[in-house]
C-alpha cells in the first residue's frame, strides 16, 4: 500500500497518463477510461530468463517498462503492461512465423490455459511503484483445422502471445470464458483501476459497465477484482 504522501504528491483529478506501449489493444482498453493518456512505446528485452516463473515475468516486465519510461519523463503516472500465454508452465510467446502459430493454436486447441498480466504504475517524479497481477484460467474450444487454417491466413495470430485474440469476431477460440476478458486482451481494466485509486485518482467513468459494453461480455469476476486490495 502507498503511503497518503504519495498519494497526495500533486496527482491532480486532470493529470494524463502516460501508457508504456503502443498495442492497439491497450490504447483501446484505457481509451475507456474517457482519461487523457499519452502513448510512449518502451523498447525493452522481453526474454525470458532461465526459470522464471511466469507470474515473475509478466511483473518483472512490466516494471522494466515502467522504469524506462519513467527515466523518460519528468512527471505523470507511468502505465505499464506485459501479459503472456502459459500452458502446463510453459510460456507461449508471440509466434515468428504461420508454422509457429499452428503449432501454437494446435496445442491449445480444446485444452484450458492461463494467461497472466503484469501491471505496473510509476510516478515519473518520485520512482515510486505499484504493481499488480491478473491471472484467468482461459478454456479454448475445439476449433476445426479448417478455421485455424482460415485464422492463420488472415495474419491476426503473429502479433499476439499464444498466437490468438480472444476478441477476433470470426475465430473466437475461447469458449466459456469466466474470467477477465481484458486480461486476455492484455490490459486488465478493473485491476488498473483499483491500482488508480491508491494514487487518489478516481475514474468518472463506471469503469467494469464501458469494458463490459465495449466487449460485449458479462464479466462475473469484477466485483471481487475492484473490492479486493493486495
Amino acid at each position: 500500500m502507498l503511503e497518503s504522501a504519495a498519494i497526495e504528491d500533486n496527482l491532480t483529478q486532470k493529470q494524463a497518463l502516460i501508457l508504456a506501449s503502443n498495442s492497439p489493444r491497450r490504447r483501446e482498453l484505457l481509451g475507456l477510461a474517457e482519461w487523457p493518456f499519452e502513448v510512449r512505446p518502451a523498447d525493452v528485452d522481453e526474454s525470458v530468463l532461465a526459470d522464471e516463473d511466469p507470474k515473475d515475468y509478466v511483473l518483472r516486465v512490466a516494471a522494466e517498462k515502467a522504469r524506462v519510461i519513467g527515466e523518460q519523463v519528468s512527471d505523470g503516472l507511468v502505465l505499464a503492461a506485459d501479459t503472456t500465454v502459459v500452458l502446463d508452465g510453459q510460456i507461449l510467446g508471440k509466434p515468428h512465423n504461420a508454422e509457429r502459430a499452428r503449432e501454437m493454436l494446435s496445442v491449445l486447441r480444446g485444452r484450458e490455459h492461463w494467461v497472466y498480466s503484469g501491471l505496473s504504475i510509476l510516478n515519473a517524479r518520485t520512482g515510486e511503484t505499484n504493481s499488480d497481477l491478473a491471472a484467468s484460467r482461459v478454456p479454448m474450444r475445439n476449433y476445426s483445422d479448417e478455421e485455424m487454417d482460415n485464422y492463420i491466413e488472415s495474419g491476426d495470430p503473429l502479433d499476439k502471445a499464444g498466437a490468438y485474440g480472444i476478441q477476433h469476431r470470426e475465430f473466437r477460440a475461447v469458449e466459456g470464458m469466466q474470467e477477465c476478458f481484458a486480461n486476455v486482451m492484455g490490459f486488465p481494466l478493473c485491476h488498473l483501476t483499483r491500482n488508480l485509486r491508491k494514487w487518489g485518482i478516481s475514474l468518472d467513468v463506471d469503469m467494469p459497465e464501458a469494458c463490459q459494453s465495449h466487449l460485449d461480455y458479462d464479466c462475473p469476476v469484477f466485483e471481487e477484482v475492484l473490492k479486493w486490495e493486495h
